[in-house]
């Protein structure tokens, strides 16, 4: 016999089903009813469901190529015929000035200077917008990569990735709207969370060195039962959303169950890359072990353009180079040269660069002045950088703003982070100010109470 404590009345088992067997056959109906409100086109509607942008946006999607630990702008995107000329110089407090390692050109019908580290990128100058006026706030890899991708240091905020999945929500149902592949660890999971967001928005996870995401299917249930069961599932938890409104955790649970049911069979499919002909592999330098890292992720990164993922990141480390800076650089930019080019090549060929927007860069760059005088390494510098953009409604051919002689600041075209992300913003379509979200009583946004668009770059 059990005991209601409530009323403290005994009840026996039999009177005890009596009691709740209704209860079960509720939990089957309201299954039968979210399989026919499926079909009759009146499900639950997902966050992620594609959304309008506040004005038509030239770009529909992001791909983000981190380049973690500080790429040195002198060496690969902003040529600086004076620091050649004075390299060696001592200034006072700053040590010697180191001249650019590698030789600079003019390519494409542009003419835009661009390092001999990059030959195959240097195919597709005319549709680089290079952003040789960048600077932050900080000079610390944490610091400064966490505000890249979040827009604050001192604070947990959304992601980019989050805030630009937020906005638009996703082109496709049966992916993530957000993707980054091999995250660094420098800045750890704030690189693509979505803080105070709905867990819908942040950014889902894969490692090539452990599989990516393998293959979740369910080898017992068939479609239709699987179907069945995450039903039964979602309606109990709809049900306790119902009297717990806007419990962002539940909510999270129930977009997290409905995503991964659908991720089953897609995901696979996507990240797959056995497949892939003889020439795409060569072109992406899947074969040689120099580029077959990066060339996966750019490979995957085409790949989920398609299927409509709304934002894709995919990260390669190991620039921060105070020392052995010359073969170290020489390493980097062969591995990651080939499958860029491979990629801006891929999307113009299947007539998505238009509004594909890619953004290439680090955190912050080099010094123009040696490490501890040693001839082989540069120190960090966040006062003035490159990064670069191409696609997107961006102008290609352009070298946008400029540091100083030597390259140590950034005195024309100036962009900080707040900008960059303005800019972004604006090419996907949003005012960046009224992109916002309520949390704690107040309004927020990527770019918190700053950020200007760069109107100059805009094609």
């Amino acid at each position: 016999m059990t005991t209601c404590r409530d009323t403290f009345t005994p009840w026996t088992r039999r009177g005890m089903l009596q009691h709740t067997a209704a209860g079960f056959g509720w939990l089957a109906f309201a299954a039968m009813q979210a399989e026919r409100a499926r079909a009759a086109g009146s499900a639950y509607v997902s966050p992620l469901a594609p959304k309008p942008s506040h004005f038509p946006g030239k770009a529909k999607r992001v791909i983000f190529l981190f380049m973690q630990g500080g790429p040195s702008h002198l060496d690969t995107f902003d040529w600086k015929p004076n620091l050649k000329a004075m390299s060696g110089k001592t200034q006072e407090g700053k040590g010697k000035l180191l001249a650019p390692q590698f030789e600079f050109k003019p390519q494409g019908q542009s003419g835009l200077p661009i390092s001999s580290l990059f030959p195959e990128l240097s195919r597709h100058a005319d549709d680089l917008c290079l952003l040789n006026g960048m600077h932050t706030s900080n000079a610390a890899h944490p610091q400064a990569t966490i505000a890249l991708h979040t827009g604050s240091v001192n604070f947990v905020r959304p992601s980019m990735g989050s805030w630009v999945t937020y906005g638009l929500g996703s082109e496709s149902q049966e992916l993530p709207g957000f993707v980054t592949i091999n995250p660094v660890g420098i800045g750890g999971a704030q690189n693509y969370g979505s803080s105070f967001l709905p867990a819908s928005y942040q950014g889902t996870r894969v490692d090539l060195a452990n599989g990516g995401i393998s293959d979740i299917r369910n080898r017992i249930l068939d479609h239709a039962r699987q179907r069945e069961q995450i039903d039964l599932i979602q309606s109990m938890n709809r049900d306790l959303l119902a009297q717990h409104p806007g419990h962002a955790e539940l909510d999270g649970v129930i977009q997290s169950f409905e995503l991964a049911y659908r991720m089953q069979s897609s995901v696979p499919e996507v990240l797959n890359l056995e497949g892939e002909k003889a020439g795409t592999r060569q072109r992406y330098g899947l074969d040689n072990a120099a580029t077959k890292e990066f060339g996966q992720q750019c490979l995957m990164a085409r790949r989920l353009a398609e299927a409509g993922v709304r934002f894709i990141q995919i990260s390669k480390g190991g620039w921060d180079q105070h020392k052995g800076l010359k073969a170290a650089l020489n390493k980097n930019c062969t591995a990651v040269d080939r499958p860029i080019a491979a990629l801006l090549q891929d999307l113009k060929d299947r007539d998505m660069l238009k509004d594909t927007l890619v953004l290439w860069g680090g955190e912050f760059g080099r010094s123009p002045q040696d490490q501890a005088n040693a001839g082989d390494g540069r120190r960090h510098n966040n006062t003035g950088y490159s990064m670069w953009m191409a696609g997107g409604g961006v102008k290609g051919g352009l070298r946008y703003g400029a540091t100083d002689e030597i390259g140590g600041t950034s005195v024309l075209g100036k962009m900080g982070t707040h900008d960059l992300h303005a800019t972004m913003l604006h090419l996907l379509g949003f005012d960046h100010t009224k992109l916002t979200y309520r949390y704690a009583g107040r309004e927020f946004r990527l770019t918190n109470v700053y950020g200007e668009v760069a109107r100059e770059i805009l094609a």
